[in-house]
This record gives structure tokens, C-alpha cells and sequence, in this order.
């Protein structure tokens, strides 16, 4: 597959399995001007998953949604303002909408629109969060992924073209799990290969050309005697 050619597109979970394989190569890439980003990638990926899924009820802490929001804005565009509203929330609110929208899966249009209520919390903070808990249900709304989706561009950050964006990830998850053995495709990670893709070909595109090399060579054959 050609480094300017569309991942979306391709439905073969091989390929999609090496842009995998590179995601953390990607994410240092960016940290190299957002230094911070690595950390708080390291923790919205693996540690705060386990973290929700240990609670008898699934729900975020308010330090957890600032810190996630923290993560967001650096992944994006950064506006302070939005983190300032984050931290106003109470941490009593914050449980308390955060347990209700992980009961409403999942049904993802009501678990949003009851993330929604927090201020500063728009669909795309609101999709980090169900991720977090709920990777087999929801994608991250990252630019990146929404824009490598055909016609969702210009890219509206309303609750309807986050529906949009979110049923063609699961289709291309399901197409993925059907031609895969493991059938470990999820719409989160489906979400992370688009955005590892499209970043990667801007900042690391020799990462991503050793991938193309790779599949280029020749298979090795078995010695027989």
C-alpha cells in the first residue's frame, strides 16, 4: 500500500496490524514538540482503562476528565479555557454523569448526550471518555480519523457527525474482524490506526516506509531436507 494512499480504504488487518505495531513510534514522534503527550498517552491508552473497568461502576473522577482533557488539547488544538471549565466541574457531578453515561451503552447518541451536560464537554472530549471504558463502543473523534473518512469533511463537532464518523469505524472494524483470526478490531483502535496513519505520514513517514518495505520483501523460504 502506497504512504499516500488511504488506510481507510484498505481491508486487509494485516496492514492495519503494522500501522498498529508502529502507533507508539507515532506518538513520540509528536512528543518531540509536546512533551508531555507521551505520558498522558501512555495513561489515556493503558492505564486508565484499567483503572474504570476495576470500579464496581464504570466512572471517571474529576482529576481523571482534567487529565483527559489535558491529553485531548494536546492531541489537537490547546484552548486553556476548555480545561479551565473541565476543573470546574464537581467532583461529585463528574462521578455521578460520567456512571450514568457508561449505563446508557450502549446506546453511544445518550451516553454523550449525557457526558454533554459537564461544562466544557463537547462530543469529541465526551468520545475520549466512552473509550476509555468502553473501547468496543466508541472511537476518539480525533481530526485525524474523522477527516481519513470519505465525506466527513469539513469535520462539525455536533453529536450527529460524530454518529456519522463512529457507524463507518464500526463497519471497517467489523470488516476487519471478519478477515481476522484474533478478531480483536475495535472502533478505538480502528480510530488509532487511522490517526497513527495520517500523523505519521506529516512527521515519521520513514516509519511508515519501513512498513511498505517490509511488505515488499520476499517471504523466506522453509529449508526442506
Amino acid at each position: 500500500m502506497a504512504l499516500t494512499s488511504s488506510l481507510f480504504q484498505c481491508g486487509d488487518p494485516k496492514k492495519w496490524q503494522q500501522v498498529s505495531d508502529v502507533y507508539w513510534e507515532v506518538v513520540e514522534a509528536v512528543g518531540a514538540k509536546k512533551k508531555r503527550l507521551v505520558e498522558l498517552d501512555r495513561w489515556v491508552q493503558e492505564e486508565l482503562p484499567k483503572t474504570i473497568s476495576a470500579r464496581a461502576q464504570r466512572s471517571l473522577k474529576q482529576e481523571e476528565l482534567v487529565k483527559l482533557m489535558e491529553w485531548k488539547l494536546l492531541r489537537g488544538k490547546f484552548r486553556p479555557r476548555l480545561q479551565q471549565m473541565a476543573a470546574s466541574n464537581p467532583e461529585s457531578t463528574v462521578e455521578s454523569c460520567t456512571r450514568k453515561a457508561f449505563q446508557c451503552l450502549p446506546n453511544v447518541s445518550a451516553a454523550i448526550e449525557e457526558l454533554c451536560q459537564l461544562k466544557g464537554i463537547g462530543p469529541a472530549t465526551a468520545s475520549a471518555v466512552l473509550c476509555a471504558g468502553a473501547p468496543e463502543s466508541a472511537a476518539f473523534m480525533a481530526d485525524e480519523a474523522v477527516e481519513s473518512v470519505p465525506g466527513l469533511v469539513p469535520i462539525q463537532y455536533n453529536l450527529k457527525h460524530y454518529l456519522k464518523y463512529l457507524e463507518e469505524i464500526r463497519k471497517k472494524a467489523e470488516t476487519l474482524n471478519a478477515d481476522s483470526e484474533e478478531r480483536n478490531w475495535t472502533p478505538h483502535r480502528v480510530e488509532l490506526c487511522l490517526w497513527a496513519w495520517k500523523v505519521g505520514q506529516k512527521l515519521c513517514p520513514k516509519v511508515l516506509e519501513n512498513l511498505e518495505d517490509a511488505d515488499e520483501r520476499p517471504a523466506k523460504k522453509l529449508k526442506t531436507k
